[in-house]
């Protein structure tokens, strides 16, 4: 394991702490995927590359960051879901992404809810937010699945964001969502 994350279950998914192995799949990802759109075009492999090593830094400075999804059975790699704060972040984000192939079947959902339960009960982190660019439809009909509410609009370096607010892991509505997802 390249970090201290914890591995975390739900009725179809892992999600663990990343492997150089995840690699590959996210390098993938960065450099052909037409959903880079919302997250700033595609980059390079030296872009993936970086991006890979920051996500196992975020564990080693914070505490958290990335979980590669994984199918339960199989151990393929799905995409990426965790928490974010990068230096200019005014806050921990909720962030998600899935590799190609793997969209429409609720496994960001399925990820979020487990991530978002995660840093609320064991890093007393809630109620998170997501910063989603305005033309990320999919993130943000993803943000309303999880009853996320847009709280205000913002700009991250230099991109303009929609930053919903999720809802706080003792939420009511929130520990259903859980326990759909881990029966």
């Amino acid at each position: 394991m390249l970090t201290n994350a914890p591995t975390l279950h739900t009725s179809r998914l892992t999600l663990r702490g990343p492997v150089k192995d995840d690699l590959a799949p996210f390098t993938a990802w960065v450099t052909t995927s037409d959903r880079m759109a919302s997250v700033g075009g595609n980059g390079s492999e030296n872009d993936a590359w970086r991006g890979f090593i920051a996500g196992i830094g975020h564990w080693q400075w914070h505490g958290f960051g990335f979980f590669t999804i994984t199918d339960t059975h199989t151990d393929a790699p799905l995409g990426r879901c965790g928490l974010l704060r990068h230096a200019v972040w005014p806050e921990t984000e909720l962030a998600y992404h899935l590799f190609d192939g793997a969209e429409g079947r609720g496994i960001a959902y399925e990820a979020a809810v487990a991530v978002r339960h995660w840093a609320g009960d064991s890093l007393g982190l809630s109620p998170l937010a997501s910063f989603i660019s305005p033309d990320n439809t999919r993130s943000l009909s993803l943000a309303k699945r999880l009853s996320a509410r847009q709280d205000r609009e913002d700009t991250i370096e230099g991109d303009p964001v929609l930053v919903h607010r999720h809802l706080a892991h003792t939420n009511p509505l929130a520990q259903a969502q859980y326990t759909e997802v881990t029966a």
